[in-house]
C-alpha cells in the first residue's frame, strides 16, 4: 500500500513516462550493461554509504522522475541502481526528502540491508507511519526481532499512531521471541483502537498467543471475531495443531468449510499436519483428495505436508512416492522423509537418503536432520554409526547438540548395553540432562537388567519429575525381571504412598471416521463377544505353529496361568481383533497405543499378520511397527 505522501507529488509523470523501463529513467552515466540483472544486484553484506563522486555530475532528473525510478527499484529490489540514485540525491540535496528517503528505506529494508535502512531512517527529519512500518516489518522478518518491538514502542513515544500494517509484524516478533508480556502490551493498546477488528491484526494476536502456549486465549480471540476469513481460521487451526490439540484442529477445519469459507493451501497444510499428529489417516486422506480436487496438487507445500502425514501414519511407501514427485526438494522435505524412514525402522534407507541429500542435492543438513539420522540409528540398533554421525554434526557442520540429539545417542548406547559410554556422554554433555536423557538410560537398564545404574537413573528422574508414575513402574519392572520381588513391591508401595497411579494402557483404531478405544481386558465395546471369539480363533491357529505365550512382560508375583491370561487381554490385541472383524480381507490396519508394545504382543502380531495376510501398523509411544507376513520393520529392536 502506497502512502498518501507519494500520491501527492508535485508533478505527476505522464502516463507514457510512468511505464518507462528503469534504464530509461536513469541518466546515461548511471547505465551499466548488467544494471538490473539479478546476478549483478549486491545483496550480501550491508553496503557502505553511497559516495558522491564526479561521475554523478549529469543532468538532474525531475522530482517525479526520482519518485518513479525509486518505485521501480523497490518493485524489483534493484539495490545497485538504487544506491547510485541515492548518491545522486545526496549531491542534489534531496537525500533526506521525506518521500524519497522513505522509498530508499523501503528499498534497503526489502533487500535485506536492514542496518543501512535504519541508519537512513534515524537521519530522517520527518517520518510517516509507512516508513515506521517498513522498518518494523524488516526487523520482524530478518531480525533482530527485539528491535521490531523496540521500534514499535519508539513509534508510540514519537506520537505516531500505528495502523493495521504495524501490529501484525510486531505480534510476529513477539511470537518468535515467545515474549508474552510484549504481546499482551500490544493487545492492550490495539484493543482501544479501530484496528482491533482488522482480520490480519486478530490473526496476529491468535498466532502470538498460540506460539506462547496460551491456546485458550487464542481461542477466545478467535471466538470473539465476528467476520472470520480464511486468515483467521488458518491462524486458529495452526494454533491448535502446534499445541497438541490436533483433534480440535480437524474439527475447526470442518466448521470452516461448513461456514462457507474456502480452505487455502495454508489450511490444508496445517490440517494435514494435525491429522498426522492425531494418527487420523482417514481424515488425512480426505484432505489429500480435497487438495487435489481444488487444484493444489502440484504445490510442493501440500506434497511435503502429505508425505509427512503418510510417514507418521505408517504409509511410508506412499510418502516416498510423494517425495519423488516433488519439483523442488527443500530441506524440510528431506527432513520429513529421513525422519519417516527412521521412525519405521528403515535405518539403511534413512542414512542412504541423508547421504544423497548431502552428496547429490548439495543440501546442508540442520539440527532437525541430525535428529532424524540419530533416531534412525537408534531404531536400527546402529550404535557405532550413531556416534560417527554425532561427531559429523559437531565437528563438520558445527551444529551445537541439543537434548534431542543426546537422547537419541544415549538411547542407542543403552539399548546396546554400552553403559560406560552412555554414562561418560551424560557426564560430558554441554546441556543439562533432562528427563528424556535419564528415561532413555533407565529403559536401557531395563533391557539389560542393570539394577544399579537403573536406580541412579530413577533417582535423577524423581528429582526432575516427582509426579511421573511411569518412572517408578519402570524401576519396579527392572527389579521384577531380576526376581527381586521385595524391592519391586517396595517401589510400588512408594508410589501408593505418594498418591501416584500407573498410566492405564490404551489402544485405539479409527474406522469409518469413528475412533474405537480399548483398555486391558476391555469388555465395554458393543462387539466385545465377537472380538474375544476372534482372539480365541487366532490363538488356536498360532498354537498350531508353535506359539507359547511369553509371560516375562507381566511383572507381578502371580502364577503363570494368571500371567498368561493377563497378556492375552492386552489392549492392542483387542483393537486388532476388532479391526479384523470390521474390515474386508486385505485391509491395512493402523492401531495407536499410548505405551510401549510388550514382547509377547510383538510376537503375536507378527504371527497374526502372517495368518490373516494383513499389513498391521502399530504406532506406540516410541516408534512405528510395520508387520507384514510375519516380519516387523523394527527387526525386533525397539
Amino acid at each position: 500500500m502506497v502512502p498518501s505522501v507519494f500520491s501527492k507529488s508535485r508533478t505527476l509523470p505522464s502516463p507514457a513516462r510512468r511505464h518507462l523501463p528503469l534504464d530509461g529513467l536513469l541518466p546515461s552515466s548511471l547505465h551499466t550493461g548488467t544494471l538490473l540483472r539479478p546476478a549483478a544486484i549486491e545483496a550480501t553484506a550491508p553496503p557502505p554509504p553511497p559516495s558522491c563522486g564526479p561521475h554523478l555530475s549529469t543532468p538532474r532528473l525531475s522530482y517525479d522522475g526520482y519518485i518513479a525510478t525509486l518505485r521501480s527499484c523497490v518493485a524489483v529490489r534493484a539495490l545497485r541502481p538504487g544506491r547510485q540514485l541515492h548518491a545522486r540525491l545526496l549531491v542534489s540535496g534531496l537525500g533526506l526528502d521525506a518521500a524519497l528517503a522513505t522509498r530508499l528505506v523501503d528499498l534497503y529494508a526489502s533487500s535485506g540491508h536492514v542496518a543501512y535502512a535504519r541508519h537512513l531512517f534515524d537521519e530522517m527529519p520527518q517520518r510517516n507511519v509507512f516508513v515506521w512500518n517498513v522498518l518494523i516489518r524488516a526487523y520482524a522478518r530478518d531480525g533482530p526481532r527485539q528491535e521490531s518491538i523496540n521500534l514499535y514502542r519508539m513509534m508510540l513515544d514519537h506520537g505516531v499512531e500505528p495502523d493495521n500494517f504495524t501490529y501484525p509484524p510486531v505480534l510476529k516478533a513477539c511470537a518468535a521471541l515467545l515474549d508474552l508480556g510484549a504481546g499482551r502490551e500490544v493487545h492492550n493498546f490495539v484493543a482501544h483502537t479501530r484496528w482491533v477488528s482488522d482480520v490480519f491484526v486478530r490473526a496476529g494476536l491468535i498466532d502470538m498467543y498460540a506460539k506462547c502456549g496460551c491456546v485458550d486465549e487464542a481461542r477466545a480471540m478467535f471466538d470473539g471475531t465476528a467476520a472470520r476469513d480464511a486468515v483467521v481460521w488458518n491462524s486458529m487451526i495452526a494454533a491448535c495443531g502446534q499445541n497438541g490439540r490436533p483433534t480440535e484442529a480437524l474439527t475447526l477445519c470442518r466448521e470452516m468449510a461448513a461456514e462457507g469459507v474456502g480452505p487455502t493451501i495454508a489450511t490444508l497444510v496445517s490440517t494435514i499436519s494435525a491429522a498426522a499428529d492425531a494418527a487420523a489417516l482417514p481424515r488425512g486422506r480426505e484432505l489429500h483428495g480435497y487438495g487435489w480436487r481444488r487444484g493444489f496438487g502440484l504445490q510442493d507445500k501440500l506434497k511435503t505436508s502429505l508425505l509427512d502425514m503418510y510417514a507418521k501414519s505408517g504409509w511410508v511407501r506412499v510418502a516416498c512416492v510423494l517425495f519423488e514427485k516433488l519439483m523442488h526438494r527443500e530441506l524440510v522435505s528431506w527432513n520429513a522423509m529421513i525422519c519417516g524412514y527412521g521412525m519405521h525402522g528403515h535405518a539403511n534407507q534413512a542414512l542412504e537418503l541423508f547421504n544423497k541429500m548431502r552428496r547429490d542435492a548439495q543440501v546442508t543438513p540442520d539440527s532437525i536432520t541430525f535428529v532424524g539420522v540419530l533416531s534412525a540409528c537408534n531404531h536400527g540398533g546402529m550404535a557405532k554409526e550413531a556416534k560417527e554421525f554425532f561427531d559429523l554434526m559437531v565437528n563438520v557442520y558445527s551444529i551445537k547438540p541439543t537434548v534431542a540429539h543426546y537422547t537419541c545417542l544415549v538411547d542407542v548406547l543403552g539399548h546396546s548395553g554400552r553403559f560406560d559410554e552412555a554414562s561418560d556422554l551424560i557426564n560430558g554433555m554441554s546441556v543439562i540432562p533432562d528427563s528424556g536423557i535419564w528415561g532413555a538410560l533407565l529403559n536401557g537398564c531395563k533391557i539389560h537388567k542393570n539394577v544399579e545404574l537403573g536406580e541412579l537413573a530413577l533417582q535423577k528422574l524423581i528429582e526432575l519429575e516427582p509426579e511421573d508414575a511411569g518412572n517408578y513402574v519402570l524401576l519396579s519392572n527392572i527389579y521384577a525381571q531380576s526376581g527381586k520381588w521385595e524391592e519391586a513391591a517396595r517401589v510400588r508401595k512408594l508410589m501408593t504412598s505418594r498418591g501416584l497411579k500407573k498410566i492405564i494402557a490404551c489402544s485405539w483404531i479409527e474406522l469409518k471416521g469413528k475412533s474405537h478405544g480399548f483398555l486391558v481386558d476391555d469388555t465395554s465395546h458393543p462387539r466385545s463377544d465377537e472380538i474375544y471369539e476372534e482372539l480365541e480363533r487366532l490363538e488356536g491357529l498360532m498354537t498350531q505353529v508353535g506359539y507359547v505365550p511369553d509371560i516375562r512382560p507381566v511383572f507381578h508375583n502371580v502364577e503363570d496361568d494368571e500371567k498368561r491370561n493377563m497378556v492375552q487381554g492386552h489392549s492392542e490385541r483387542l483393537a486388532i481383533a476388532f479391526g479384523l472383524i470390521s474390515t474386508p480381507p486385505g485391509t491395512k490396519l493402523l492401531v495407536t497405543k499410548n505405551l510401549r508394545v510388550c514382547e509377547d504382543c510383538h510376537v503375536v502380531i507378527k504371527l497374526i499378520s502372517r495368518i490373516v495376510q494383513r499389513e498391521i501398523i502399530i504406532r506406540d509411544v516410541n516408534r512405528y511397527h510395520q508387520f507384514v507376513n510375519g516380519e516387523c520393520s523394527c527387526k525386533d529392536h525397539w
